[in-house]
């Protein structure tokens, strides 16, 4: 099928299975531990991605205080 540029554009709502505050009475202890263990591993990321920028943002404020007095 060829891109129609006219065409009205379809919203495509994709399911993340997580949503912050969604009604947990009806998950299993399995489903609960599952989304703890996602949940886990998203925080791990985060925090690495903090990490990294939290070491870029030191690196540059080093290098542009070295020439100043």
């Amino acid at each position: 099928m060829a891109f129609d540029p006219f065409a009205e554009e379809q919203t495509r709502l994709v399911p993340t299975g997580l949503e912050v505050g969604q009604d947990l009475s009806m998950l299993s202890i399995d489903e609960l531990d599952e989304r703890i263990t996602l949940l886990e591993r998203e925080i791990a990321r985060l925090k690495e991605a903090r990490s990294s920028k939290e070491q870029s943002r030191a690196a540059a404020s080093a290098f542009f205080k070295i020439g100043t007095a």
